[in-house]
C-alpha cells in the first residue's frame, strides 16, 4: 500500500457520515435559530468536526489495538485492522490523533474569540473529553460497559450542539428539541457497532451491550431504538411546542419510520459471526438514520436559506 492508501484506510472515510450528519443537523439548528447563515460559524463548526473525526477514528484504533489483535487471531480472514496488520504504527496514530484533538480545541477557541461564543471552548473540550472517557486510559468506559451511552451523548447531543452554537451563538436554540430523537438513533448505531466484534470483545475482556446482552437482545434493542427515534420525532412534531420545526420533523419521522421495516428484516440474519449480514444490517440502519436526519437538516435550513 502507498502512504496515501494507508492513511485513507486508517481514516475510514466510509464512517465519516457518523460525525458529518450530526454536524449538518447542528448547523441546521443554528440556521433555524438565526434566520440566516453565518459563514464563519459554518467554517468553525466544520473544521472542529473534521479534526474531531480524525481524533476519534485514529485514537479509537489506538485504544482498541489489543482487542483488534484478538479478533485477527480468531478470524484471520476478517477485515483488516490498522495496527495489527501493520498498516500504520500505533505511535503514529497516537501522535496524529492527539494533534487533531488539540487542533479541534484550538479551532473552538478561535471561534469563541472571533465569533463571541463564550461557551464554545468549554463545549468542545467536554465533547473531546467524552471520547477520552470512552476509549482512553484510565477510564476506558467502552471496556467497562456504558461506552455506547457515551457515544450517543457525544454524537447525538454534544457534536450537534457545538455546531448549533457555533452557527447561532445561542446556547439553547429552539430547535434543540430535535436532539432526543437523534440521540436515540445514535444509541441505536452504537449498539449495532458491537455486533461484529461480539466474540473477540468478550475474549478480550471488553464489555459492550452485545457482550453483556448477547447478539439477539442487542439486535432487538437496536431495532427498538431506531423505531423510538422516529416515534420521538413524530411525537415532538405532534406536540408542536414553540420553536418546533414541525414540517421538517414530520418529513424526517416519516422517512425513518418508512425505512424501519427494512432495518428490522435485515436484522434477522445478523447473527453472531455472520459478518456479511451484519454489514448489510448496519448499512440499512445507517441509511435510515443518515437519510432521515439529512431530511430534517435540509428542512430546517431551507426556509432561512431561501429567505422565508
Amino acid at each position: 500500500m502507498t502512504t496515501r492508501a494507508r492513511w485513507a484506510f486508517a481514516l475510514k472515510p466510509a464512517s465519516w457520515p457518523k460525525l458529518l450528519v450530526p454536524m449538518a443537523l447542528g448547523q441546521a439548528i443554528g440556521i433555524d435559530a438565526n434566520g440566516g447563515v453565518s459563514i464563519a460559524g459554518l467554517v468553525i463548526g466544520a473544521l472542529f468536526t473534521v479534526l474531531d473525526l480524525v481524533f476519534v477514528v485514529l485514537l479509537n484504533d489506538w485504544g482498541d489495538q489489543e482487542v483488534d489483535r484478538v479478533k485477527r487471531s480468531m478470524f484471520p480472514h476478517s477485515s483488516q485492522k490498522t495496527i495489527p496488520d501493520g498498516i500504520l504504527p500505533a505511535p503514529t496514530l497516537l501522535l496524529v490523533g492527539g494533534l487533531a484533538g488539540v487542533g479541534a480545541a484550538l479551532v473552538a477557541l478561535a471561534g469563541e474569540i472571533a465569533l463571541d461564543r463564550p461557551w464554545l471552548t468549554v463545549g468542545a473540550v467536554a465533547s473531546l473529553g467524552i471520547f477520552v472517557a470512552y476509549t482512553l486510559p484510565p477510564l476506558r468506559l467502552n471496556y467497562r460497559g456504558g461506552g455506547e451511552l457515551l457515544e450517543a451523548l457525544g454524537v447525538g447531543v454534544a457534536l450537534p450542539w457545538i455546531n448549533a452554537y457555533a452557527q447561532s451563538g445561542r446556547a439553547l436554540p429552539p430547535a434543540l428539541i430535535v436532539l432526543p430523537g437523534f440521540a436515540a438513533f445514535a444509541l441505536s448505531c452504537a449498539v449495532a457497532s458491537g455486533l461484529a466484534d461480539e466474540r473477540s470483545d468478550r475474549m478480550g475482556g471488553k464489555r459492550t451491550f452485545t457482550t453483556m446482552l448477547g447478539n439477539t437482545l442487542a439486535r432487538r434493542l437496536t431495532n427498538v431504538l431506531a423505531l423510538a427515534g422516529g416515534l420521538i420525532w413524530a411525537l415532538t412534531a405532534w406536540i408542536g411546542a414553540h420553536g418546533t420545526p414541525t414540517i421538517p420533523l414530520v418529513a424526517a419521522a416519516a422517512s425513518a419510520l418508512l425505512a424501519w421495516d427494512g432495518v428490522r428484516r435485515a436484522s434477522a440474519a445478523a447473527v453472531t459471526d455472520a459478518f456479511d449480514a451484519q454489514r448489510s444490517y448496519k448499512s440499512s440502519l445507517h441509511r435510515l438514520v443518515w437519510e432521515s436526519s439529512i431530511v430534517l437538516a435540509v428542512g430546517m435550513a431551507i426556509g432561512p436559506l431561501l429567505g422565508f
